[in-house]
């Protein structure tokens, strides 16, 4: 059935140059993964990697798609264009500018997206120098220096090019936005993940080939990894639908309102953010640990290590912090209620203005507690699966709420280009019932 809905696909022109525009970008992305930066002794800095596992290294490693550890001219990866996206939707709650800007419709929002690209080129330029400063005092366990001919010169030439590679895949990512189809940012760490998939299937082959993992086990795990995925689009598509009613309002000789509707409430508003800085921060004591071999330092690191109750416990209590803080960020009760106020749309039960914002208010941060329990839940797994049952391969977290998260909505749009065009979708109805268009 799934199998019939892609073949739809390459029956619509116009989706069928979108998909195949996107697949072509993110194939440029993926060789330029493998295109190393200059002057790197490419065998020392694989084993500084084997040795800086588990560190904020890796975390970018995984956003890289790889590139970190290769050290190539996209090593930077999207990061930067994701770190100045946040920040300016953090500052347009104490900015006034950017406040006025986000409600100006289409033109604040391409102003917005200027201000963004600028400030990616600029964290992408400190972010460089800091990695070549970084690298010229990297060895491998042997004692073998990372970068080959360190000075000024490597310097320059290697912020040059990683914000360089950062300027390009910011530009892939918004045209295949604008050409593909998708979010192209999403899709290109999305590709990057799960370039990763091949690697992890192989290990396990080889585990079970060899003995030290038996067929039970993998068929206990894959059972597991699908029931944990269900979990993931469920939670993910679910939302807390608040009835609104809209007046009656005679304009002229014409009557407008008195419709019902909904304000939808998505349980996990903050989506992969939480995640993402929780796991900054828990990963920087393990970053500094490996550049500096100060006896408390180590302790600190060592405590502080996925698998640890501390770090499970800290973990935890920062992802429930990031989901309160990031939702609190983005969504506003008072504007939303004032909107409906506006309108003329009012909450049955509830009277408009102040009642009607803490209403909303008590309701998000109820499902806000539901969505930051899941999300702990989802994020704590690798842990336990790497620590107590000795799986082979990194299996949930924040990777697996971003391929699944962006997996929907790229298979939402190329559904609803589908229905636009009277095909049938992906979700075919029982019996061979085809979608029929009006003509």
């Amino acid at each position: 059935m799934v199998g019939s809905g892609f073949q739809n696909i390459f029956k619509i022109p116009e989706l069928k140059k979108r998909v195949l525009m996107s697949l072509a970008f993110l194939i440029v992305y993926r060789i330029g993964v493998h295109v190393p930066v200059p002057g790197i002794d490419s065998v020392a800095l694989a084993s500084f990697f084997a040795k800086a596992k588990g560190t904020l290294l890796g975390l970018f490693d995984m956003f890289s798609g790889g590139a970190f550890e290769k050290l190539s001219v996209f090593a930077l990866g999207i990061m930067p264009y994701i770190s100045a996206s946040i920040i300016l939707q953090l500052l347009t709650v104490v900015i006034p500018h950017l406040e006025r800007l986000s409600k100006e419709g289409e033109q604040g929002r391409k102003k917005i997206t200027q201000y963004t690209r600028y400030g990616t080129v600029l964290l992408s330029i400190i972010q460089g120098f800091g990695i070549s400063v970084g690298l010229e005092s990297m060895t491998s366990p042997g004692g073998a220096p990372v970068v080959i001919y360190p000075g000024w010169e490597f310097r320059l030439m290697t912020v040059i090019t990683l914000t360089a590679g950062t300027a390009f895949i910011m530009w892939i990512g918004e045209q295949i936005t604008e050409r593909g189809i998708g979010n192209g940012i999403s899709l290109i760490i999305f590709a990057g993940i799960v370039c990763r998939l091949p690697i992890a299937i192989a290990n396990t082959f080889r585990l079970v080939s060899t003995g030290e993992m038996s067929i039970f086990l993998v068929i206990i795990l894959f059972v597991l990894m699908v029931a944990v995925v269900g979990i993931i689009i469920f939670v993910e598509q679910g939302q807390r639908r608040i009835p609104v009613q809209y007046a009656k309002r005679i304009i002229g000789r014409k009557m407008y309102g008195g419709q019902s509707t909904h304000l939808p409430l998505k349980i996990n508003t903050s989506g992969v953010i939480p995640p993402i800085f929780a796991s900054s921060i828990m990963m920087f004591p393990a970053t500094i640990a490996s550049f500096i071999a100060i006896e408390w330092v180590q302790g600190i690191a060592t405590a502080l290590t996925p698998g640890n109750a501390v770090y499970e416990l800290i973990f935890v209590g920062l992802i429930f912090f990031f989901c309160y803080f990031y939702t609190a960020v983005t969504f506003n009760p008072v504007d939303v209620s004032e909107n409906m106020k506006k309108h003329g749309g009012y909450i049955p039960g509830i009277r408009p203005g102040k009642r009607t914002s803490d209403y909303i208010d008590k309701v998000l941060t109820r499902i806000t507690l539901g969505g930051a329990f899941y999300v702990s839940c989802i994020c704590v797994l690798p842990s336990i699966l790497i620590t107590k049952v000795n799986v082979p391969f990194y299996f949930g977290g924040t990777a697996l709420l971003i391929v699944v998260g962006v997996a929907i909505d790229t298979i939402s749009q190329i559904e609803s280009h589908m229905l636009s065009r009277h095909y049938e979708g992906f979700l075919k109805k029982s019996g061979g019932a085809k979608i029929k268009g009006r003509f």
